[in-house]
C-alpha cells in the first residue's frame, strides 16, 4: 500500500485517489498511538441520517489496520470485533483513535475508538489481532487461489 501524504489508500481506492470510507487524514502520534479524520459519506447511510453498521466496521478495521502501515509494518486482520455505543451520524466530522497494546510472535493487537469531532462523544469502540505479512502475501494469496480455481474447474469436470 502507498502512502499519498493524507491517508494510506487500499488497492481500489489508489484509483479514485481518495478513500471511498471517508478518512482524510492519518497521523502516528507517539510511538503507537495514531489519530485519524474522517467522514461518513452519504453513501454508507444505514438509518436516516445514520451511518450503517458495516461502514463503522470497514472504517474501524481500516483505522487498526492503518496503525501498522504508519508504524512500517504491513499486517492483515486476523480478528475484528466492534461495540456500536452510538449512532453515527454520516456527513459530520469523527476522529478515530487507535494504539497498539502489545506485538507478540508476529501479531499485532490494536484498540480503537470512533469519536464525534465536535464533542469527543465515543460512538464506537473496536479490538483487532493483525498478522504481519511481508510483501509477497498477495502473490501467494494468487497462487493459493489459483490452485482452488483449478480445483473447482476438476470439480466440475465430474458433474457434467
Amino acid at each position: 500500500m502507498e502512502f499519498d501524504g493524507t491517508v494510506h489508500l487500499c488497492f481500489a481506492c489508489r484509483k479514485t485517489g481518495r478513500c471511498r470510507l471517508g478518512l482524510t487524514l492519518e497521523r502516528l502520534e507517539g510511538e503507537r498511538f495514531s489519530r485519524t479524520d474522517l467522514v461518513c459519506p452519504t453513501e454508507h447511510e444505514g438509518g436516516p441520517g445514520v451511518a450503517h453498521g458495516g461502514w463503522t466496521t470497514a472504517a474501524m478495521d481500516e483505522v487498526l489496520g492503518h496503525i501498522n502501515l504508519l508504524m512500517g509494518q504491513m499486517a492483515v486482520t486476523a480478528e475484528l470485533t466492534v461495540e456500536f455505543l452510538r449512532p453515527v451520524p454520516i456527513e459530520r466530522p469523527l476522529i478515530a483513535l487507535a494504539w497498539c497494546d502489545k506485538v507478540e510472535r508476529g501479531r499485532r493487537y490494536n484498540r480503537g475508538e470512533l469519536r464525534l469531532a465536535a464533542t469527543g462523544a465515543v460512538l464506537a469502540r473496536a479490538s483487532g489481532v493483525f498478522v504481519e505479512r511481508d510483501p509477497s502475501h498477495f502473490e501467494r494469496f494468487r497462487h493459493w487461489l489459483a490452485h482452488e480455481d483449478a480445483r473447482s474447474a476438476e470439480g466440475s469436470e465430474h458433474e457434467g
